[in-house]
């Protein structure tokens, strides 16, 4: 099995940044993608970005340009850097592996406002 551990998340003003980061332990050798889902009130959980093990990203039209994705295999930690962050960024963030089956983290809240 796959356990994830994220960080993080935090109160940011309109325009500024953060950094997730989501350390994998436990049966790391099976994650094939990485990613980055989030949810905010009332609404569904949506696709952020994505990594396959060999780099290739996905990112929802919303993000691109603001927000990257990175994978440090020798540490078994994605990151997501989010910049020029909005209100409309404000939701909880949940980690993700694909191993087979699908491994979540406990989720970070990341709250844009001013």
């Amino acid at each position: 099995q796959v356990q994830l551990v994220e960080s993080g998340g935090g109160l940011v003003q309109p325009g500024g940044s953060l950094r997730l980061s989501c350390a994998a332990s436990g049966s790391i050798f099976r994650i094939a993608t990485m990613g980055w889902y989030r949810q905010a009130p009332g609404k569904q959980r949506d696709l952020v970005a994505a990594i396959t093990n060999g780099g290739t990203t996905t990112y929802t039209d919303a993000v691109k340009g603001r927000f990257t994705i990175a994978r440090d295999n020798a540490k078994n930690t994605v990151y997501l850097q989010m910049n020029s962050l909005k209100p409309e960024d404000t939701a909880v963030y949940y980690c993700y592996a694909a191993s087979g089956s699908l491994t979540w983290g406990q989720g970070t809240q990341v709250t844009v406002s001013s």
